[in-house]
């Protein structure tokens, strides 16, 4: 492999395939031949939107601050992407075998040079259907870690499995995007009383039932639908928990509503506009109700030790061993060849092309497609 071709936004709206130099694979390092990259409709597009938040500011990574004045990522932006499966095609080092499918988040790119000293890499297990090892190594984690933030807001350091904070509970996911879809299977897998999933668009909701969730339209009042449903008892109504899974300030405002007194919701949403809608003076006040942030950045306070990202790939490939034929058959809606990502992209983010999940492929003589 003598040339990668890498994805790259130029400028708002602007993607085109660039060029490189695969280089020489060094002593320790190996090459990964590109099968699947999968697209991330939500952070992935604000770039191409030019609304990423890190395209307007600067970032003060020691002080955890977004600052005024500069930026902290300018045009061209390349490497976007954190859902890679891909082949070893040559190693020089023992830790992985050449010929061994690997998943990594490397960015949408035909091959990247990797060096198992500072890369995270994840060696899918035999017989793995590769197209599904797109979710290993950072949105599957994403979406365990989210569990295991609602555990911890029960037990704190006492977790013992991914499932203490849903198993037996009644829980309701906001947002039916992949992240949401993902989480409310992860919720059904370890035992939830009942999964509702609300969205506003009535395709995705039809994929949510077809993984076994029951579902909310938001033109429904769905906090009101729940909350006659679900009785704890006197003045206690509503979700157990709730997952935020949406980017948008409305679908903040409505996790909020959900809740039985307080109760949490676990967000998993990047908010590139804000959260305007959200007052904070109703629901959240009143209710005493919990907001937690949950990024793979980090896992909840006192839990590193046990569980780390590894762990939590572990659980991923557990949950697609079970899941992974509905997840292929339903949610994967938009496989297309690695060189049209500049138009995939550009249609994404106008709004004249919709997918739940599309995957760049880069065909490979004697791959399972």
């Amino acid at each position: 492999m003598d040339e990668i071709r890498t994805l790259s936004i130029d400028g708002p709206g602007e993607v085109s395939l660039v060029a490189e130099e695969a280089g020489e694979v060094p002593e320790g390092g190996l090459l990964v031949h590109t099968l699947y990259s999968g697209v991330s409709a939500g952070t992935e597009l604000t770039y191409v939107k030019g609304v990423n938040p890190y395209l307007n500011c600067g970032w003060d990574p020691e002080l955890g601050l977004f600052t005024d004045g500069g930026r902290a990522i300018r045009y061209p932006v390349r490497g976007i992407g954190y859902m890679q499966v891909g082949r070893v095609v040559a190693s020089r080092t023992r830790a992985v075998e050449e010929g061994t499918l690997v998943a990594m988040a490397y960015g949408h790119r035909t091959g990247y040079v990797a060096d198992p000293m500072t890369d995270r890499i994840v060696q899918l297990p035999p017989g793995f259907d590769p197209l599904l090892g797109i979710y290993v190594a950072h949105m599957g984690p994403i979406c365990a870690n989210g569990l295991l933030h609602a555990a911890a807001d029960l037990y704190g350091p006492a977790v013992h499995g991914l499932g203490d904070g849903v198993r037996g509970r009644r829980v309701a996911v906001t947002g039916a995007g992949v992240v949401g879809l993902l989480v409310a299977l992860f919720a059904q897998e370890y035992g939830a009383a009942e999964v509702v999933v609300v969205d506003g668009t009535e395709e995705r909701l039809r994929v949510a039932r077809a993984l076994g969730a029951r579902t909310l339209h938001y033109d429904e009042d769905p906090a009101v639908v729940l909350k006659r449903r679900w009785r704890h008892g006197p003045h206690d109504r509503g979700a157990d928990v709730v997952f935020q899974c949406r980017g948008r300030a409305s679908a903040l405002a409505t996790a909020l509503r959900l809740l039985r007194p307080q109760g949490s919701v676990i967000d998993l949403a990047f908010y590139p506009h804000g959260a305007d809608e959200v007052r904070l003076g109703e629901e959240f006040h009143h209710n005493g109700l919990t907001l937690r942030c949950a990024q793979i950045g980090r896992v909840p306070r006192g839990l590193g030790h046990v569980w780390d990202r590894e762990r939590l790939s572990h659980e991923t490939i557990e949950l697609l061993r079970r899941r992974g034929a509905a997840l292929r058959e339903h949610v994967i809606t938009d496989v297309v060849e690695f060189g049209e990502a500049p138009r995939l992209l550009r249609e994404l983010a106008a709004g004249r092309r919709h997918a739940v999940q599309a995957v760049l492929r880069q065909h490979v003589d004697g791959e399972r497609g």
